[in-house]
Order: C-alpha cells, then sequence, then structure tokens
C-alpha cells in the first residue's frame, strides 16, 4: 500500500475517533437526545457556522461521490456515502480517497 493510502486510512480512522469522542461525552453529560445535540449547535453563531459548513461539505461530498462512481465504476467508493452521512465528512472524504487510489 502506498504512503499515500496509508495517509488517507489513518486520517479516515481519526476522523471517526475522535469527533466520535466528543459526541460521546456531549451525550453522556447532557443526555442521549438528538434534539439536544441539534440545540447544542445553534447556542451560538460559531456552532451554527459549523453546522452548516459540515452540512453542506457533507452534501458536496455526497454528491461528488456518486457522479464520480457513476464515471468511474468504482462501486466500492459508495461506501463512503454512508460513512460520511452516519458518521461525518471527516471520516468519509478520507475513506473516499482510501477508495478511490486503490490500484485497478
Amino acid at each position: 500500500m502506498s504512503p499515500l493510502r496509508v495517509a488517507y486510512l489513518v486520517l479516515a480512522l481519526a476522523g471517526a475517533v475522535l469527533p466520535g469522542l466528543y459526541l460521546v461525552e456531549h451525550f453522556t453529560t447532557q443526555g442521549w437526545s438528538v434534539p439536544g445535540l441539534i440545540e447544542a449547535w445553534r447556542v451560538n453563531p460559531a456552532g451554527k457556522a459549523a453546522a452548516w459548513d459540515l452540512l453542506i461539505a457533507g452534501v458536496t461530498l455526497t454528491l461528488w461521490i456518486g457522479a464520480e462512481t457513476w464515471v468511474r465504476r468504482n462501486w466500492s467508493a459508495l461506501w463512503a456515502i454512508p460513512a460520511t452521512l452516519f458518521i461525518g465528512v471527516s471520516f468519509g472524504l478520507p475513506l473516499y480517497l482510501f477508495l478511490r487510489t486503490r490500484p485497478v
């Protein structure tokens, strides 16, 4: 495996684990409430900006994955869409790049 692919894989793992730790901390201190999480994103303008930034990036990444997978016929790269939607952009993007750069 190339050093670039290893870097993508390490970043994908970090993108899944590190934000997940903060989500678990939030849920354990504030309760396991999705509406409570959404409310926490709206506490101040910085939180709103980050939430919108990630939402727009996630939608853009999902469209890019779909369009490029259709052209390249690299169907395994579609795994990055649920990774993005259920875990986050910080996991989905490096995972997609890892899957995209595999040898054909």
